[in-house]
């Protein structure tokens, strides 16, 4: 692993949800470090793999649950389409060893960080995507888990500030398109915003595909495996969608 960035990164276009990160990037760089990986992940502690494995964090922001992973053994990679907040990232977690990457949902095109993980964090990033993108970021996802991988996710409800690209997704929407995918639900829980804001508060989904578990965790157990469907053929060849940025 490497604390450096990809050069130019798989996906060059900007993606609409990054709106309004790059401009407020020093103050929710401080923002993001002023809680701890296990405060924010506190319900699902117990479901992060226990083994050293491999895991990709995307939307990682400054790195923060990144480089708590990496301190636990693990191999990461954090993906984070904001050059600042990588920039931010790169410099705060310096000595982490996580492997940073520019890619973005749904394509998450990660050509130089080929193969499955174990686990795939989205913390705070699922609501910037539009109800097309949803679906294809779920069917990628699924294709990214090795079988009995688990997908964490935190899904932010509240007001959209200002200048953010956001949208009211549900946990129960979550749940349901990961199940079209075959992600059974292992965890749902909801929690206070750890800053504080009374108008805000967050969804606590886990995610895991079917499969062997592979020593994932201290709970949980085998499933037989199911491939996950294409998102073209739920859709039609009249809806196929071009992902946009």
């Amino acid at each position: 692993m490497s604390d450096h960035s990809d050069p130019a990164g798989d996906d060059v276009s900007p993606a609409r949800g990054t709106a309004g990160y790059a401009e407020t990037a020093d103050a929710l760089a401080v923002q993001y470090e002023e809680v701890t990986f296990d405060e924010v992940h506190r319900d699902v502690l117990r479901l992060v793999p226990a083994e050293p494995c491999r895991i990709l964090d995307v939307g990682a922001g400054t790195g923060r649950d990144a480089a708590a992973l990496a301190a636990r053994g693990h191999r990461v990679v954090a993906v984070e389409p904001t050059a600042e907040l990588r920039a931010h990232g790169q410099r705060i977690h310096a000595d982490s060893g996580i492997d940073w990457a520019d890619a973005v949902l749904p394509d998450l095109a990660l050509s130089r960080h080929p193969g499955r993980f174990d686990a795939v964090f989205a913390t705070g990033v699922w609501m910037h995507l539009d109800a097309v993108e949803r679906l294809q970021a779920m069917a990628r996802i699924a294709t990214l888990l090795v079988p009995g991988g688990r997908f964490f996710v935190n899904l932010r409800h509240g007001p959209v500030p200002d200048g953010r690209h956001m949208f009211d997704v549900s946990a129960a929407e979550t749940v349901e398109l990961g199940g079209a995918y075959g992600l059974r639900t292992v965890h749902r829980s909801e929690r206070p915003d750890l800053h504080g804001r009374d108008s805000v508060r967050w969804s606590c989904l886990v995610l895991q595909t079917k499969g062997a578990v592979r020593a994932l965790s201290r709970s949980g157990g085998p499933e037989g495996d199911r491939a996950a469907p294409d998102p073209d053929r739920r859709l039609g060849p009249a809806a196929r969608p071009t992902a946009r940025r």
